[in-house]
């Protein structure tokens, strides 16, 4: 379960990426749409509302993750205190571990962690959700909005949709190519070829768009 840090960085730049690629794909079709200054003020606040609207998506995700992830830990602790069944524990404990985690640990490792497990207090599914995993969700809500602000900003700058729509797209890509490099570090690959990739997968969007007339 995740604790401490609202995400952890897989989590957050892969929030982020996504976001960008959403509000990239929706700012790309604003060309296609309209031409007009009038119009393309509306398109912007319609931008924002959809920055919004994947904020308020990503958070209430993460607040049912959370509620979800902490029942299920709370049932399979009571499965263990009342069972025993002492080789079913030990299966039930390796079932809840990653694969890597499962295939190295020992019997005599799993049964002092069944031990330990077993002497903790009767857990409770009374609350789910504290105040902290609201203010997590908060958090979230903030750092996908702000982090694809930048992407709807342009066209509150430029009357002209055309640079409006290629600097917003720039910032995007930039971003899609950040993010996509500072993932790389965290996961081991290749930073640049990873960074390429994320960034790869905008330009594609940008020339589908293109190609429909953006």
């Amino acid at each position: 379960m995740r604790e401490g840090a609202v995400l952890n960085p897989l989590d957050r730049i892969g929030e982020v990426l996504f976001g960008l690629i959403m509000v990239l794909t929706f700012t790309g079709a604003i060309s296609v749409a309209t031409d007009g200054k009038e119009e393309i003020r509306e398109l912007l606040w319609a931008a924002l509302g959809c920055n919004v609207a994947w904020g308020l998506v990503d958070a209430i995700m993460y607040l049912m993750d959370v509620a979800l992830e902490r029942g299920h830990t709370i049932t399979v602790l009571k499965k263990l205190q009342q069972s025993k069944d002492r080789e079913r524990d030990h299966e039930i404990l390796k079932e809840e571990m990653r694969p890597a985690l499962a295939a190295i640990v020992t019997p005599e490792e799993l049964k002092g962690l069944g031990d330990r497990l077993r002497k903790l207090p009767e857990p409770s599914k009374g609350l789910l959700l504290t105040g902290a995993d609201l203010i997590a969700g908060v958090q979230i809500f903030l750092l996908v909005f702000l982090c694809t602000l930048p992407v709807a900003l342009p066209f509150a700058f430029f009357d002209e949709i055309t640079l409006a729509m290629r600097v917003s797209n720039g910032i995007a890509l930039f971003m899609l190519f950040l993010g996509g490099y500072v993932l790389a570090g965290y996961a081991g690959f290749r930073r640049l070829i990873t960074a390429l990739l994320y960034t790869l997968i905008g330009v594609l969007l940008v020339v589908v768009t293109m190609a429909l007339g953006g």
